[in-house]
């Protein structure tokens, strides 16, 4: 990616209970230094934790109803 005036900015969604919606595509620097990409045009980043596919939303952050 490069940072030429020309580029678009990179869009983020925020939503209040739920993952970041990023367009992609993107690369994410973990906690431990290491960087994991995607292509996808867009990628939804979890911002809870419960994600088992961290930091890719597996929509974990959903109440789940009970039966």
């Amino acid at each position: 990616m490069s940072n030429s005036p020309a580029d678009k900015p990179c869009r983020i969604t925020v939503r209040r209970r739920g993952p970041l919606l990023v367009e992609g595509p993107v690369e994410v620097e973990l906690e431990d230094g290491t960087t994991v990409s995607s292509d996808r045009f867009r990628v939804a980043l979890c911002t809870c934790r419960r994600s088992r596919r961290y930091p890719w939303c597996d929509t974990s952050h959903r109440d789940r109803e009970r039966s």
